[in-house]
């Protein structure tokens, strides 16, 4: 998967748009200007795209850098706001644990639901992460998602993934054997930016390698292929510790009942740094739950 942009390059870029010079913006930032520069060169190569016009008499924002600039500011924002938050729970004693959003809405959601009814008593603060980066910094614990052998140093994995095919209740009927890749071809697909792996193993497993697919909606997120397949915009190939969810209030139905392994798995890892007394308690609860998910298979 692409990784992200630096966050520090992402802000050069924001303070230099809101100032219309890598001047102010080095000022603002305590940066050089060429640092500015160069921070903006190297997130325009990452996006692919000129953000900035440069002219004699200064700089102004291209189409792209105007419409990148809204989404971005809101993003820093609720990225300030979560620090905060995160570090206001640090000085209560609070457990913060980092993970990304699409499992902190479904499975972990469960998980600590039950843990605050058995330890009322301990505040956890999770933090749903966008940049990872963010999370060795902030957090206690840190769940990550990770290709199957590419972990962190130290980190546990919660359990063997398995995918699954879902979609919204009679949207994909299932033709037989011989028409199924025909089927499965003249389907509208929902691919995940960054997992396009995820249908690969799918085809693999069906034995329709070769097939080629029409997919007229990607996302970015796990949570919005499968709000996108719950509302019948089409069939996606998810984790089953997150489609579960869907499938258990009947939002989504799995048509076909093939399971290929994930290459990619969720990662836990405690922090060095970590400093709240009821950091292990958290951490044996979430290895528990994860436990029994994986003996769910």
């Amino acid at each position: 998967m692409k990784a992200l942009p630096p966050l520090n390059f992402v802000r050069s870029f924001e303070s230099a748009a809101r100032h219309l010079s890598f001047t102010e913006a080095a000022r603002e930032l305590g940066y050089t200007q060429a640092a500015i520069s160069g921070h903006i060169r190297a997130l325009e190569q990452w996006i692919g795209q000129d953000l900035f016009h440069r002219e004699t008499r200064g700089i102004r924002l291209t189409e792209v850098g105007e419409a990148f600039l809204p989404t971005l500011r809101q993003a820093l924002k609720q990225i300030d706001n979560a620090a905060r938050a995160v570090m206001t729970s640090r000085l209560n004693e609070a457990v913060v644990v980092s993970c990304p959003a699409s499992l902190a809405q479904s499975w972990l959601a469960d998980c600590l639901t039950m843990f605050s009814r058995q330890h009322p008593g301990i505040i956890v603060t999770v933090h749903g992460t966008i940049w990872e980066d963010l999370s060795e910094r902030l957090s206690d614990i840190t769940i990550s998602h990770c290709r199957v052998g590419e972990a962190p140093p130290g980190a546990v994995q919660l359990w063997e993934d398995r995918l699954m095919l879902v979609c919204a209740p009679g949207h994909f009927k299932v033709p037989g054997k011989q028409q199924l890749a025909a089927a499965l071809a003249n389907a509208r697909a929902i691919r995940l930016l960054g997992r396009e792996d995820y249908w690969q193993c799918m085809l693999d497993a069906l034995g329709f390698s070769e097939t080629r697919l029409h997919m007229p909606v990607a996302v970015n997120m796990m949570h919005m292929a499968l709000e996108y397949a719950a509302r019948g915009a089409g069939i996606t190939v998810a984790p089953r510790a997150l489609a579960s969810p869907y499938l258990e209030r009947k939002q989504l139905v799995e048509p076909l009942q093939t399971r290929p392994l994930s290459p990619w798995a969720y990662y836990l890892l405690e922090s060095r740094h970590a400093k709240s007394r009821s950091v292990g308690t958290v951490r044996r609860w979430i290895l528990q739950q994860a436990e029994r998910l994986q003996r769910v298979d």
